[in-house]
């Protein structure tokens, strides 16, 4: 069975009657141009409403009613973002607080108790995606236990929920676990996985020039588990040099845009963001730069997307499947690649469904 929605990170909302609005705005009139009777959401909840809504069973049955009475359905949450994701500079503080701190436990404990209460009654598992353990540095063997022993702790909470919930290891590029292959190497011999996976997101696969097919291929044969697809795409150029004003135009203060080159000998040259890559990386291979650009709507030439690596993925991976359009950059993209915001989602859910073979929950 295949299971799609759209993540609401990318509505700004960081309180519960805002998220209500954000939907009312948005997820309702996207359900109703595609003509669902249910749409499927990837919920994001900033840790302060997280934290609320854990206390509370009241409140969660609450906004289980609200939702069912609206035709959406939560089938998987993001807890990447911790708070402030659309605030006017996010970059390096998406990070934070990483899997060392107690804080990123809580929270995700938090999203356990949540999704448990709001996962329909006929979605049999969970997803709940989260950081790569942190950014890349400072990082140290200390932090490596510290981070193993936050996860056995979650790992205990998720055996003993009500309903089957998964944690999804989301690998980025820039941080501890970068690739997939780094994902796999660190947690195959260290999780229980029952329930700890990865969440393989296709931008970010993309922008490792790893292979599609052989990466999933990697992950089953490790034993671990795709717990959920965050179907996204890339920028792509194949000649850097002469796409420079166009590249340009996506270097904004908001998120971090990070930059990989693949070298005439193969080798993969790093920028942590698309400026510094504009000004260092010697562009005679192609750029692939991770900006989530929407699914439906590839940019104009010399630029364009990475959809072919998400069809691939979407035709390997294996048995049941959870895939979460996630293009939360909507606002930061160049003016002239920006269209109405129910239009786009709405777009991108047709597109997938069409071009994946998927049904709409």
């Amino acid at each position: 069975m295949t299971r799609l929605c759209y993540c609401t990170n990318v509505h700004p909302a960081e309180d519960l009657d805002g998220i209500l609005r954000q939907l009312d705005t948005y997820a309702v009139p996207v359900r109703e141009k595609l003509g669902a009777d249910r749409l499927g959401l990837g919920l994001w909840l900033a840790a302060d409403v997280a934290a609320g809504l854990a206390a509370s069973g009241t409140a969660r049955r609450r906004l289980r009613a609200e939702l069912d009475a609206r035709g959406l359905a939560v089938i998987t949450m993001n807890a990447f973002p911790y708070g402030g994701f659309h605030a006017d500079v996010v970059k390096l503080s998406v990070y934070e607080p990483r899997w060392t701190d107690p804080r990123r436990l809580r929270y995700t404990v938090d999203c356990v108790t949540v999704l448990g209460d709001l996962l329909p009654d006929d979605v049999a598992y969970g997803g709940i995606s989260t950081l790569p353990l942190g950014w890349r540095e400072p990082w140290t063997a200390e932090d490596d236990s510290a981070a193993l022993a936050s996860l056995a702790s979650l790992t205990r909470t998720l055996r003993s929920s009500p309903r089957r919930i998964k944690l999804a290891v989301e690998p980025e590029p820039g941080c501890v676990l970068d690739t997939v292959a780094d994902t796999v190497a660190w947690l195959a011999p260290r999780v229980d996985p029952e329930y700890i996976g990865l969440c393989l997101d296709t931008c970010h696969l993309a922008v490792s020039f790893a292979d599609p097919v052989r990466t999933v291929e990697s992950i089953t044969a490790a034993g671990l588990e795709i717990v959920k697809v965050q179907a996204s795409a890339a920028l792509h150029v194949d000649d850097p040099r002469a796409a420079r004003a166009e590249l340009a135009e996506f270097a904004e203060p908001r998120y971090l845009h990070q930059v990989r080159e693949l070298a005439p000998d193969g080798t993969v040259l790093k920028a942590d963001d698309l400026p510094e890559a504009l000004e260092t990386l010697p562009g005679e291979g192609p750029w692939r730069v991770h900006f989530h650009v929407p699914l439906h709507a590839s940019p104009d030439a010399p630029l364009r997307s990475t959809n072919d690596v998400l069809t691939q993925v979407l035709t390997t991976v294996p048995g049941d499947r959870t895939i979460e359009v996630e293009t939360y950059t909507w606002q930061v993209l160049p003016d002239r690649h920006r269209q109405d915001l129910v239009d786009g989602i709405a777009a991108e859910l047709a597109w997938a469904d069409g071009q994946l073979t998927v049904e709409v929950p």
